[in-house]
């Protein structure tokens, strides 16, 4: 026991050397964490995207005209960057890509409106930006049906009618939501509280498979196996750990500013969720180890693995659900660490579930972990006898 862990350590002794000689281990591992962490939570700062920028053609120009620009412009949502009579304008800004929408009030809106002609307002949305086009759209067309719920109220109160009964007949069916777990709609609380850690996975199992395979690569297998004292395990154990103290450093710093800083909330247990986030790095970790086993060549296993990594933030179910998707692709969602993670977290940050429905997306995890065991003995002849390409 005791030449074991004299092993390891001279294991690790080795495996720091190499970390501090090569700053590329801390620049894509602490500098892709700090500069992705800093980007995402000041990207939607406050919950969701706003002041889109777009552009109103008034065509009508009369007071009614100028105060439903005026309403819109008082928004937070978006911003008329343009205000013009000619569509031709607006639509040249918008294929400049200077904004993402066009609100057009048509001439005649006024007189048709209190002749109750139904005129009609007209939006035109860019696709090109996803948020962006969709944004500008929710917010005209609510603006829009203000605006027609206004003008219905002043006609009825000129009719003699009471506000109450003026808003069962506006809104006959008055709607009561309640946003569970997350009450602000804030988008971040969904997104970046699953990006910043698949980005983190992304970090674990591209570093892992490279510190590996570049072993193999220039030809030290023999060396880092002869510090272990043969013992591939021990090998595997040693050269994991400085990078996987550095991983939870980092997850753990990231759950801090999302959920201490950023404000995100928790509803659950603090402690399963931050043990769901050391399973799934446990599980990178080993992702990467099955695919160098698999493919004990660096080019191969670094491209395999970054494109595994990034089908796991769309397989995860954080952007679309898995329920919806073909049941071959449900499948493979399952062969994602991420999909796990992004269940606990649902379960216990957002759900406050029992701690029951949190252990099969847990098991899951550690699943990955028996996985690479089975790599063991190609790996470790991959590295006794260095009979792979180099390059």
């Amino acid at each position: 026991m005791i030449d074991i862990l004299i092993n390891i350590r001279q294991v690790i002794r080795r495996e720091l050397k190499q970390m501090f000689a090569r700053p590329l281990y801390l620049f894509a591992s602490v500098g892709v964490m700090l500069l992705s962490t800093f980007f995402f939570i000041t990207l939607m700062k406050r919950g969701s995207a706003e002041q889109i920028p777009i552009a109103v053609v008034d065509l009508d120009q009369t007071a009614i005209s100028r105060r439903l620009s005026h309403e819109m412009q008082a928004t937070s949502a978006v911003d008329i960057r343009l205000l013009t009579f000619s569509y031709q304008e607006a639509r040249e800004t918008m294929q400049q890509g200077e904004i993402y929408g066009i609100f057009v009030i048509p001439e005649g809106f006024y007189s048709d409106l209190v002749d109750f002609k139904r005129p009609q307002l007209h939006f035109y949305v860019t696709n090109a930006y996803t948020v962006g086009g969709n944004t500008a759209y929710k917010q005209m067309l609510t603006v829009a049906n203000l605006v027609s719920g206004a003008f219905q109220r002043e006609v009825l109160r000129k009719k003699g009618m009471t506000d109450d009964m003026i808003m069962q007949r506006i809104q006959p069916i008055a709607i009561e939501a309640h946003m569970i777990a997350n009450p602000w709609n804030n988008y971040s609380v969904y997104l970046v509280s699953t990006i910043l850690p698949g980005i983190l996975g992304l970090i674990c199992i591209m570093l892992t498979i490279f510190a590996i395979g570049y072993e193999l690569k220039m030809q030290t297998s023999r060396e880092w196996l002869s510090a272990a004292g043969g013992n591939y395990f021990v090998a595997i154990l040693g050269k994991l750990i400085p990078y996987t103290l550095l991983y939870v450093i980092l997850g753990f710093g990231c759950y801090g500013i999302m959920f201490g800083f950023a404000g995100f909330p928790v509803n659950g247990s603090h402690i399963r969720l931050l043990l769901g986030l050391i399973l799934f790095i446990f599980a990178m970790e080993s992702a990467g180890i099955i695919l160098i086993g698999c493919l004990p060549t660096l080019r191969d296993a670094i491209s395999v693995g970054a494109l595994y990594s990034m089908l796991g933030f769309s397989l995860s179910g954080f952007t679309y659900p898995v329920s919806n998707m073909l049941p071959p692709v449900q499948a493979l969602a399952n062969l994602e660490p991420l999909r796990h993670y992004y269940l606990i977290y649902v379960n216990e940050a957002l759900m406050a579930a029992p701690a029951t429905d949190s252990i099969i997306p847990a098991l899951s995890l550690c699943t990955f972990i028996l996985l690479s065991l089975c790599v063991a003995p190609r790996l470790h002849r991959a590295l006794v006898y260095q009979n792979y390409p180099l390059k």
